[in-house]
């Protein structure tokens, strides 16, 4: 990434994966949560961010690893960027360049990073010193995800009911540095239906969203209790349970749709059979066909085995807990 200028800034952030998942906005345009909702970042998937407020420039100039980006990604920035502008006062048009580490818009959480990113980088360029908990709140106005990977390791998004008080904090754990999340890609392309369109319509058009609230919460509070405990079973049976509850929500809504393709299913029944013969392990899937596998460093090398026979070993990452946000 080439340096854009003398105040440019640069910050890195890595994705996260939701265990308890966010599935649904109170309000679209602050993206406010229906429920709160916990992650674990991963070190292996992040973005690198540049920005840079320039005089001589008349619009935002944004380039996506190397290529322009697309009009409605522009708008999408810009917009993020107007917030940056409000709040410092800068007036200027900003240059961005970002580089993302991690397929774009296949459900592996590719907007967490890139947003988490470009908060950190556009602020700080803009002159602004934020804290953590500032940064958080900044984050979700671009992906909601966003605010939890300015955190490391496990971060818990309190939903609030405002500006104010909607943002991620970290949750500490202990007794589980072993842990392992496998990530497996069925497919790298854009999805058919963003999670933003799949949220609305769960929410507007699912009989059992009022249930999905529910069950979020009450999973939220069993997770924190198996984090507490570093129960490693605890912590797959519920997060591998509310992953299929979000995706109860697509196939339940108005028109019905799934972000499964064939080697989802697979992959689900394989992790069943794995753990049948012995070898624990549990699955959790976002909004995109890929599949995160849940385990601990002892059967790491066997899971990899099973998976890259069936997907190639390109397709079969190894990742462990990440930092949260950082200037380069």
């Amino acid at each position: 990434m080439t340096t854009l200028s003398n105040n440019a800034v640069t910050a890195r952030a890595h994705t996260n994966i939701a265990l308890v998942k966010y599935w649904g906005k109170k309000d679209e345009n602050l993206i406010i949560p229906y429920t709160g909702s916990l992650s674990l970042t991963l070190d292996y998937f992040y973005t690198d961010t540049q920005v840079a407020f320039d005089a001589n420039l008349t619009t935002d100039d944004v380039q996506i690893d190397g290529q322009p980006a697309s009009a409605k990604t522009t708008a999408r920035v810009s917009r993020f960027l107007d917030i940056v502008r409000q709040r410092s006062g800068i007036t200027q048009s900003a240059a961005v360049r970002s580089t993302n580490h991690v397929p774009t818009a296949a459900g592996l959480a590719s907007s967490a990073s890139a947003f988490a990113a470009l908060a950190a980088a556009s602020s700080r360029a803009a002159g602004m010193d934020l804290s953590l908990t500032d940064l958080s709140r900044l984050a979700r106005r671009g992906s909601g995800s966003a605010c939890r990977s300015i955190f490391g390791g496990f971060a818990e998004w309190q939903p609030g009911t405002d500006d104010t008080n909607s943002y991620a904090i970290p949750i500490k754990s202990h007794g589980l540095a072993d842990l392992r999340v496998i990530a497996l890609t069925t497919a790298k392309g854009p999805k058919a239906i963003s999670s933003r369109q799949g949220m609305r319509l769960s929410v507007t058009t699912s009989p059992y969203y009022p249930a999905w609230i529910q069950t979020a919460q009450a999973d939220l509070v069993a997770l924190k209790a198996a984090l507490a405990a570093a129960d490693f079973s605890a912590i797959g049976k519920i997060s591998e349970l509310n992953a299929m509850r979000m995706h109860a929500l697509t196939l339940s809504a108005d028109p019905d749709f799934t972000y499964f393709n064939g080697q989802t299913l697979t992959i689900i029944d394989l992790v069943k059979s794995l753990r049948h013969s012995g070898v624990e392990c549990y699955y959790t899937i976002d909004a995109g066909p890929n599949v995160k596998v849940l385990c601990q460093s002892e059967t790491t090398e066997k899971i990899v085995t099973t998976f890259s026979k069936v997907l190639g070993d390109e397709n079969v990452i190894v990742t462990k807990p990440g930092p949260g946000v950082q200037y380069l």
